[in-house]
């Protein structure tokens, strides 16, 4: 097949559509001054201090826009730890795609137990785990103890996908497609920001309806859905980084020897399977009794995570363009830490 002139932006534009509301928060900009303002260039600045440029970009991928897509509706009290949270993928992600598989275990285990309260910001030995201490104690505004230990074993699911993508990487080797969806999964780091939908609403859904196996699959989907889409997204840039191992459409080209339109295609393909699936099980929820108003309207927050993503993610440099930090310059980062 003819690739020539292929363009994943205009795939990603024409094909990629999802039948939901796209609102975004009002407070996006005054969010986006703090992020720039207060933590970047405040409390976070030692990290990345030296290089005004590095810093420049962070300001430019806007996570406080990104976070007004999947939460238009919240407070700006409410919405400042999900900005925070944004940030802090972000710098997560930066931070240790170039770490080796092996010590993602360490900080994993330190930022687990900081989000839990077990352990303080300054004594976790990580440089971002007083970023995580004051998520905590924001989070804890909004929400009660038991939904925290839920958000917490989300970035637990995210530290292990991360951990099993360097394991490829390191090793130079692809997963199976069903394996790649599965680690993308839970290294997208979607998981612990549907959690947070309850910040955003002040409705607290009980245990019962979290471990309901029709809420954790519109979950999985909804984290599917992001993956598919990213995966096109980030292909090229992933192809520069050495990424590929983990990149689903590159994963489907080595498995399937097919071009990379043919694989870019083949991943649409499972992504409107996936679709299907969601919008099916959205219109056909299981009685909740009285919660149901309340999981009707989680779900519809959910839904309006997949088209906020592509409303704003085709927008933004970070994903579409070569605007990703000096691997050579995190490494050294590291090692300073």
């Amino acid at each position: 097949m003819n690739t020539e002139n292929f363009s994943t932006l205009e795939l990603l534009y024409k094909e990629f559509r999802y039948p939901f509301p796209t609102l975004k928060n009002p407070y996006a900009e005054q969010l986006q001054e703090i992020t720039e303002n207060q933590w970047i260039d405040g409390e976070y600045l030692w990290l990345y201090e030296q290089n005004p440029d590095l810093r420049k970009k962070y300001k430019k991928t806007k996570t406080a826009h990104i976070a007004a897509q999947w939460f238009p509706t919240a407070t700006p009290e409410r919405f400042r730890p999900i900005c925070r949270l944004m940030l802090w993928t972000l710098y997560n992600d930066d931070l240790y795609e170039e770490s080796e598989p092996e010590d993602i275990g360490y900080v994993h285990a330190q930022s687990v137990a900081v989000l839990k309260g077990e352990l303080s910001g300054e004594d976790s030995g990580i440089p971002l785990g007083k970023m995580l201490a004051t998520l905590r104690v924001e989070l804890l505004q909004f929400i009660p103890e038991e939904s925290i230990s839920r958000f917490t074993q989300m970035i637990s699911k995210y530290f292990l996908g991360l951990e099993t993508e360097l394991k490829y990487k390191k090793n130079k080797t692809y997963p199976s497609v069903s394996e790649c969806i599965a680690l993308r999964e839970n290294s997208i780091c979607l998981y612990p920001f549907l959690q947070l939908t309850e910040v955003e609403t002040g409705v607290t859904l009980p245990p019962e309806i979290h471990a309901h196996p029709v809420i954790q699959r519109l979950q999985a989907l909804a984290c599917h859905l992001v993956t598919f889409f990213n995966e096109v997204q980030s292909v090229i840039k992933d192809e520069a980084t050495g990424s590929i191992y983990y990149n689903i459409v590159k994963v489907i080209q080595n498995e399937h020897q097919m071009s990379l339109k043919e694989a870019c295609l083949e991943d649409l393909r499972l992504h409107n399977k996936d679709l299907k699936e969601f919008l099916e099980l959205q219109a056909s929820l299981p009685d909740f009794g009285i919660w149901q108003e309340a999981v009707v309207n989680w779900v519809h927050y959910m839904s309006m995570v997949l088209s906020g993503w592509k409303n704003i993610s085709t927008k933004l440099d970070r994903y579409n363009m070569m605007e990703f930090p000096n691997v050579a310059e995190l490494k050294e980062k590291l090692n300073k830490i």
